[in-house]
This record gives C-alpha cells, structure tokens and sequence, in this order.
C-alpha cells in the first residue's frame, strides 16, 4: 500500500517559530535546501522522510504531530457548511478544502464562523417570538457551541491540567487513596465536606466553605464531583490562565468552559495520564475491567480513552461521542479521521442507536465511511438515574471507536472478522453531505448532488441521486 503523502507546511512554519530560526538555518538543520523548504512550507511538496526524520532528531518533534485529526476536522466542517443550500452554487474541489485546512487553517476557521453566525441568525429569524423577545436584539453566538468547538480543536487534550491533575493523583503517601488526598486538601483550603440525602450532586456554600455531596449518587459520581469541586478551588490560576488563551467571546461561553475544564480536572486526576495509558494497553481496552480499577464509571474511562492525546505518549487515537434518544449528539470528539456532523444528529446507521435496544450490553461494529477508511466501533446505553421514585432517569448511548489498524489492541476486536470486506457496514457523518447514493436510511437527499425524479417509479428512495 502506497503511503498517504503528508502536507503540513502551517506546522513546519509554526515550529519554525517556536525555535526562533530564520528559513536559512532551519533548512541547514533539516538537511534540505532552502528552496525545497519554502516549498514545504508552502506546501507545494509534502514533507520527506528525510525531513520528518530530522524533526524528530534534531528538535524532538513529536511527528505523528504532522498527520494529527486538526486539518481532517476542518475538511469535514467545511464540506458540511458548504454544503448549506445558500451556498449550493459553490462546489470546490476536495484537494482545495484539505489545501486550505493545512495552508490557511486560520481562514478555514473564520469561514465556519462566519457560516456559523448565518445559521443561528436564520434560525433565530425563523423564531419570531424568541428573537423578538429579546430587548437588546443582538445576534449573539451559542456558549455551548463556542466551548464545543474549543475542546474539539484541542484535540480534546488540555496539556497543562491534565498534568496538574496527574501531579495531584501522586501527592501524600503512596497508600494513599485518591479521596484521602481529596478530604487532606479540602482540610489545608478550610473546607467541610459532608454528605447529605440531597437530590443536587454538589454543594459548595462559599460563606461558610462547606461543600455537600448527594449520598444518593453513586461512589463513582461522588469521587468525580468532589474533583471538580477541588479544581475549582485549588487550581484556579490555571483555570483562568487556560481560559485567556481560549478567547471566548461572551462571559457566558467562558463560564461554561471553566466547569468543563474542572470537569477535564476531574477526569484528569481520577484517571492520572500515564498510569490509565499503562492500565488501558494492559487489559486491551477493557471499558469493564478500567472502570473497577479506577473507580470510575463506563461513560467516564470512555471519555478518558479519547483524551489520551499527550505528545510523545500517545493512546490508541479513539473517536468519542455521546448520544440522546432523539439521536442528538451531546457530547463529541474524535482523535481519529471520523468527524461528527456539526448540526444534526448522527447517522441512523452507526451501532450507537442500537445501544438503546440491548441496555446494559456493548454492541460491537465493523464500519466503513464513504471514503474507504474503516472502524471498529462500542456502542453501549448509559443511565442516569434520579436518586428517587418517580424521579426523572436520563438516558443516553455512546460510542467509543477506532481505525481498525488499532483492532489488535482492543480486546472488543476479538472474534470479529475483520480481514472481510463484507462484514463492515457502511456509515457516513449526516446525510447532507453523504456520497453514498442507495442508503435506505437516507432522511434528506444530499444537497451537493442533483436528483432525478419518476413518478412512475418508486425505490428505496423516492428519487434518485445522480
């Protein structure tokens, strides 16, 4: 198999500057002419093995670093924004997108912010009342979306609190439990911790400095919250430091980012980066088995596998995504070259709407996106149970995958046939930019394409994609 010819001039130059070199001398490093470097900068010319070997050799380059999901991500949104029917006279070609998602990423950002304000523009105006409610009339972008697009752009990996969090999993006696450094560190910041028969999860009265845990949540759920709780009060520079360098627009984007942040904390020290990569190769995987030895919950070694992103220490690159029962996708990430639609729900074919069908089981799935790559994917429902009779249970799938180049690793590849074509399902990322043209699922036609109309003939489909 020929291999894949990597472009990633914005980098090279990004490093470029991190080591304060003029083009002349990071040329004579590299071992290439300085003509043959501006054209690699300006990708003209893919990078050569001779180059990635000396960026590694020279300045500790981490280069799978050049190949990383952030140029496939833009790709992907931008094929969906272009896709918008206001934009259906535009149809540039593929090597255009992925030329300006690795030369420009600067511009292919402000371009899906730009599509982004448009749509939630269109969709306040088709909402009179709401838009007309409002005393400022200012268009303002989603917080939610805003801190979405800020995790998935970071690759899911926050280098600076997940360390921290690491350091804190290490601290006091080595027989120490994770709570026992916990309750220590709430006792040197002068805070109470009780438990109390509550339904609210967490508690933090700042008068008094006590903070109260529902002793109806399960251990898994009180040990995580009383982390994030930690992080917002012991970490609070880097919070804010973080944030500053994350530029959010409004105070209430910034607000929600800080919980997710404290939320990464959390995950971080209940799960410390080195010893949850080691644990994860060792059981091959095993949701299940890293669960116990952790105490956490599914959802959370899920998530916590799609974050193990560091430089020079990388996990399997995963895929992460959490659906509700309407088929929204609530939380999302992908470390891998499947992206997740933006807008919309997931693809009615993925196994990750199966999970509601079989509760408490994985639901394994060999698949295969339009553009030929292949995954093996988990699928599995999470509940979220009130703490009382009647109470509301919240109910969730998700989904946690990879190429299947990465099947060996996983004790969930075990069985499954994976040498046969046939055994992998096709999926796509939403049907209007799908190319596959004979899906039974399709919901909407794909808005690149023309169709053809018979009325004297019905299929699947009641057209036909040309």
């Amino acid at each position: 198999m020929a291999l894949q010819k990597i472009y990633a001039g914005s980098k090279l130059r990004d490093l470029r500057g991190q080591v304060s070199l003029t083009q002349k001398d990071f040329a004579a490093k590299l071992g290439v002419s300085l003509p043959y470097l501006n054209q690699m900068e300006n990708n003209k010319r893919p990078i050569s093995t001779t180059v990635v070997l000396a960026l590694a050799q020279e300045f500790g380059f981490d280069v799978t670093e050049l190949s990383s999901g952030d140029a496939e991500r833009l790709v992907t949104d931008m094929r969906e924004a272009l896709a918008d029917p206001v934009l259906d006279a535009v149809d540039p070609p593929l090597a255009d997108l992925r030329l300006t998602a690795s030369n420009a990423p600067a511009l292919a950002r402000a371009f899906l912010e730009l599509h982004r304000a448009y749509r939630q523009t269109h969709e306040r105006l088709a909402s009179l009342d709401e838009a007309l409610g409002r005393e400022d009339g200012q268009m303002q972008p989603s917080p939610w979306e805003d801190v979405r697009d800020f995790f998935h752009y970071c690759d899911n990996y926050i280098d600076a609190m997940d360390r921290a969090a690491e350091h804190f999993a290490t601290l006091g006696p080595a027989h120490a439990t994770l709570q026992d450094r916990v309750r220590t560190s709430f006792r040197q910041h002068g805070i109470e911790l009780r438990f109390a028969p509550v339904d609210t999860l967490r508690t933090f009265d700042t008068e008094t400095r006590s903070l109260t845990i529902s002793e109806y949540a399960a251990p898994a759920t009180q040990t995580f919250q009383m982390l994030i709780q930690l992080a917002l009060i012991t970490q609070e520079n880097l919070l804010e430091a973080t944030l500053d360098l994350a530029r959010f627009q409004t105070v209430e984007a910034r607000a929600i980012a800080k919980i997710g942040l404290a939320n990464y904390y959390a995950g971080a020290a209940l799960m410390p980066y080195n010893r949850f990569l080691e644990a994860a190769r060792e059981t091959r995987h095993d949701l299940e088995r890293l669960a116990i030895l952790f105490g956490a919950s599914i959802e959370q070694v899920a998530h916590r596998l799609s974050t193990l992103q560091r430089p020079g220490a990388k996990g399997v690159p995963f895929f992460f995504v959490r659906v509700d029962q309407a088929g929204s996708i609530t939380k999302r990430h992908s470390a891998t070259r499947l992206q997740f639609a933006r807008f919309g729900g997931a693809c009615p074919l993925w196994n990750v709407h199966r999970a509601f069908e079989t509760p408490g089981r994985f639901v394994r799935q060999l698949a295969e996106t339009p553009d030929g790559v292949r995954y093996i994917s988990l699928a599995r429902d999470v509940l979220k149970p009130g703490s009382s009779f009647g109470a509301p249970v919240r109910r969730f799938a998700i989904a946690l995958g990879c190429e299947v180049t990465h099947a060996s690793q996983l004790v969930y590849a075990d069985s499954l046939d994976t040498s046969n074509a046939s055994a992998y399902e096709p999926i796509g990322i939403s049907c209007r930019i799908c190319e596959r043209t004979h899906c039974h699922q399709r919901s909407v036609p794909p808005l690149e394409r023309r169709l053809s109309v018979d009325s004297n003939r019905r299929d699947l489909l009641p057209y036909d994609v040309a």
